[in-house]
């Protein structure tokens, strides 16, 4: 684990290195209105190492239950054991926040990602026919869900 690790809120002035990130990680990354428009309503989270942006994640609460919307590592800080981090730190805030399951979708497709999200303790508990844009048209998204502890 790295450990000159940083977290901190996401700004509106971010956005143009948020976007930039997700052009590399993804296939259909989020769009700025979707950033501008979670600023207002989600928590949105940059982490940096060295203070350096290597990632970002968005989770929305929904009474005791958080969901995951979105999770990105820079694509050249991949595999350092940074996604790990990132999820543990928002899986920390919602719990702190009250939350004591999260749910998340990821592409069927996405297999690092599932097995981080299993590696921390989610399990996959349904399926969701053509939830994704693909270039081949569609592909399902794997419903996950974690139970949350609190440190206390």
């Amino acid at each position: 684990m790295t450990s000159n690790v940083e977290f901190r809120r996401m700004h509106a002035d971010d956005l143009d290195q948020v976007l930039a990130l997700e052009q590399q990680a993804f296939s259909h990354p989020w769009t700025r209105k979707l950033y501008d428009d979670a600023l207002l309503s989600y928590e949105c989270w940059m982490m940096l190492v060295d203070h350096q942006h290597v990632g970002h994640g968005v989770i929305n609460q929904v009474l005791d239950e958080a969901h995951l919307l979105n999770i990105a590592i820079a694509v050249e800080q991949q595999g350092k054991g940074l996604g790990l981090q990132l999820l543990e730190y928002l899986m920390q805030r919602s719990s702190a926040r009250g939350c004591v399951e999260c749910f998340l979708e990821v592409r069927a497709s996405n297999h690092s990602a599932y097995r981080l999200y299993e590696r921390f303790g989610f399990n996959e508990i349904g399926r969701r026919r053509d939830y994704y844009p693909s270039a081949e048209g569609h592909e399902d998204a794997l419903v996950m869900a974690a139970t949350l502890f609190s440190e206390e």
